[in-house]
């Protein structure tokens, strides 16, 4: 990973996170490059392997063992992750458009992104069709047709559109699992129905007559039937219409027709094949913009190859060393795709079929060799070595870029005698990039010379303030500017108070100019799309150079003097309400360790950017008596805060906590947040068992929080009430989780139930 001290000289944008894009991030992480920084834009952040999907399908895999964890390969190799799809590029600026999110800028791109399938403009496609690719959309439906099979009655129809590799093999693992799972459930199995349809004149057309004739002998023992040289013209609920004017009854489709490109690839500029796939030489750089590389699926090589993750995997290699050797204006390696290679295909059963040019042959031995190399393969990613600390090669070395080297060398005489300010120009430019929100009440803001913003406080109304600042624990500074904002608004929220104003302060990594401003915009921006459904305007800030990133921000509120909560007004018998679930610390201790499933960190994060803003209006609805915001210290803290200023005890259900996915098991792997001793110090405020103690959801009570939810007393009568609208309202794992009883003898406030 890059140093913080090292300056950010040049920038590699990956997009995607498919066979060859993996093997790139692992390379760097073994062999990291100073001065590189690399941002991985992925719209999955579990990206599945497709030599294993047919052994998911057919149940002999989990949804773990065939999905690489982007995660903690992208924190091995020091990538930031960025989860968003990709919705197009500017080649003219250097910069890839993703959804929700600024412009990224890169000095060098690489595309893996896969394929879809073709002819999915065909009528009833889309609607009623099941796409074998995305393959990560192609997964989430899966389970739904097995459940679905599940529950029918009588005969059940499924169709396969695609007689290459891969609808062979799904249809064959399709069957096994189907065929299984009524049998589990006393089933008939012979129930289920299997045709494919495929435009050739027979299954696998692109391999050799012995692999083609003993699938068709499988097909005809497994009572598959074949139509071919036929083509689906439109799909419909129960049945799909063929070129001939016939139709075939189907109660599923499974679609898996040859490959094609998404459109936004043209449509930025890029040269492109006659179906849209990035035309590149033998290095795997595009032919007309030289900044550009793609790989896999995506790209269309001089040697035309079919679109088999066999090629993306031999071309990762490749892909790494000439990233490298581009950034650094080095010679570029070629690819060459081999000829001849061995081919496993699966038959459903824990049985395979090889292929390798005129050869084939057939056993359950063949299975378990492709069982042991795709797991080989899988555990490269998911079980990444420890890196010790090392000197690493630098780019400054290599840079063709004058402008660059002149950058570089007025970093190491940065002084900060001047506050280490960031420049003017930069600042500018970034405010001019960045909306200037206004309120009557913000009398001067950012748009003002001013030395301070001048705020008015409204009649009959009070003004609240608080602070908040903290350093990055993420690499992505527009999602971290917006969750750092919605944990300083939090403060506000907590006490009713409705946000008027902000002022912010960042520290930025040292870098070049351009790096600097980028970065400086995208942390802002994302503080302003926290900011701007609350109504609050940037009124002001500092910004300076450092080690690392950090923000924090200063928020102003304004609040009825007779709705004000405050942490001393709970009343026995009211309900505890816990509008969002905890675990933040203990998640991201583990995604510093590399430990944490990158789902369980994205999760996390979506919750950290969701506001606590409707939750607060939700709860003065149905007449709180008390609230605070879970930070720092932790549920346990905080309700301790509440109980003493309320003078009253409060009762936990332990069982009632909810929980971020996976901080159990980080805390029964023994992964804790660096504060969470502090926080455990008040343990003995509260009454529990020895076999609560050692619960792992105890842990979690000392566990801080980022952008935590609402603690709250309601009254009992309201409390289903209001949890019922809090779910509606958008926080589904809202829970009651105690009641509040009045004050006893004993020195513990809190007990666990």
């Amino acid at each position: 990973m890059m140093s913080p001290q090292t300056p950010v000289v040049k920038d590699l944008v990956l997009v995607g996170g498919g066979h060859a894009h993996v093997q790139v991030l692992k390379r760097l992480g073994m062999k990291p490059v100073a001065g590189l920084r690399i941002t991985l834009v992925t719209r999955d952040i579990h990206t599945p392997y497709s030599g294993m999907l047919p052994g998911y399908v057919a149940g002999h895999y989990d949804y773990d063992d065939c999905h690489i964890d982007l995660g903690p390969l992208a924190r091995f190799a020091g990538a930031r992750l960025y989860h968003a799809p990709v919705e197009g590029l500017d080649l003219a600026n250097q910069r890839v458009l993703a959804a929700n999110r600024p412009p990224i800028s890169y000095d060098l791109l690489s595309i893996n992104t896969g394929s879809r399938p073709h002819s999915l403009d065909i009528p009833g496609v889309e609607q009623f069709a099941l796409a074998a690719k995305p393959i990560d959309r192609f997964l989430s439906r899966w389970q739904q047709l097995v459940e679905r099979v599940a529950a029918s009655q009588g005969a059940f129809r499924v169709l396969v559109v695609g007689g290459g590799a891969g609808g062979v093999e799904l249809a064959l693992s399709i069957q096994y699992r189907l065929q299984q799972r009524l049998r589990e459930a006393g089933d008939d199995p012979d129930r289920l129905r299997f045709e494919l349809v495929t435009h050739s004149d027979g299954i696998m057309p692109t391999h050799n007559p012995g692999v083609r004739q003993r699938l068709q002998r499988i097909f005809a023992e497994r009572r598959i039937a074949l139509i071919p040289q036929r083509r689906v013209v439109a799909v419909e609920a129960e049945r799909v219409w063929l070129d001939d004017g016939s139709q075939r009854p189907a109660d599923a489709v499974i679609w898996v027709t040859t490959a094609s490109a998404p459109d936004w690839l043209a449509e930025a500029g890029l040269t492109v094949d006659t179906r849209g796939f990035v035309r590149v030489n033998e290095q795997l750089q595009s032919i007309s913009h030289p900044a550009v590389f793609a790989a896999g699926d995506i790209a269309a090589l001089p040697d035309p190859r079919p679109k088999s993750g066999v090629f993306a995997v031999r071309e990762g290699p490749i892909l790494a060393h000439n990233l490298c050797a581009a950034l650094r204006g080095k010679p570029l390696r070629a690819y060459r795709p081999q000829k001849h290679f061995l081919g496993l295909i699966s038959t459903g059963n824990p049985y395979a079929i090889a292929s390798q040019g005129p050869l084939s042959l057939e056993s359950a031995a063949l299975w378990t060799l492709k069982d042991w190399i795709d797991r080989r393969f899988m555990r490269r990613f998911n079980q990444l070595p420890t890196m010790a600390s090392e000197a690493t090669p630098s780019l400054a070395s290599g840079l063709a870029d004058r402008q660059a080297i002149k950058e570089l060398s007025s970093l190491a005489m940065r002084c900060g005698g001047c506050g280490a300010k960031v420049g003017a120009t930069v600042l500018e430019r970034v405010m001019q990039r960045l909306p200037d929100e206004q309120r009557a009440d913000v009398l001067i803001g950012r748009s003002g010379a001013d030395d301070c913003a001048l705020l008015a406080v409204p009649e009959g109304k009070l003004m609240v303030q608080s602070v908040d600042y903290f350093r990055a624990f993420i690499d992505d500074p527009y999602t971290f500017g917006a969750i750092a904002a919605n944990h300083a608004l939090g403060d506000l929220f907590a006490m009713g108070a409705e946000p008027q104003s902000v002022l912010a302060i960042a520290t930025v990594p040292y870098g070049r100019e351009r790096v600097v401003e980028e970065t400086l915009y995208e942390l802002l921006a994302g503080a302003l799309e926290t900011l701007k459904p609350t109504g609050a305007v940037l009124a002001g800030g500092h910004s300076s150079e450092g080690a690392e990133l950090a923000f924090g921000l200063t928020v102003n509120g304004l609040v009825d003097p007779q709705r004000v909560w405050r942490k001393s007004g709970l009343q026995p018998g009211d309900a505890l309400i816990l509008t969002k679930p905890i675990g933040t610390g203990t998640l991201f201790a583990a995604d510093m360790r590399g430990q944490a499933k990158g789902r369980w960190v994205d999760a996390a994060l979506q919750s950290m950017r969701l506001s606590n803003q409707q939750a607060a209006e939700c709860l003065q609805r149905f007449g709180a008596t008390a609230c605070t915001d879970l930070t720092g210290f932790g549920l346990a803290g905080h309700l301790l805060e509440m109980t003493r200023a309320s003078g009253v005890d409060a009762a936990l259900e332990l069982d009632a906590l909810p929980l971020l996915e996976g901080a159990l098991d980080t805390v029964a792997a023994g992964i804790l947040s660096s504060l969470q001793p502090q926080n455990l110090r008040l343990r003995r405020a509260l009454q529990a068992n020895d076999a609560q103690r050692h619960q792992h959801a105890f842990a979690l009570l000392f566990d801080p929080q980022t952008a935590g939810g609402l603690l709250a007393g309601v009254p009992q009568a309201q409390a289903s009430a209001c949890l019922d609208a809090l779910q509606r309202a958008g926080y589904p794992q809202a829970a009651i989780i105690g009641r509040i009883e009045p004050a006893s003898a004993h020195s513990a406030p809190i007990h666990l139930l």
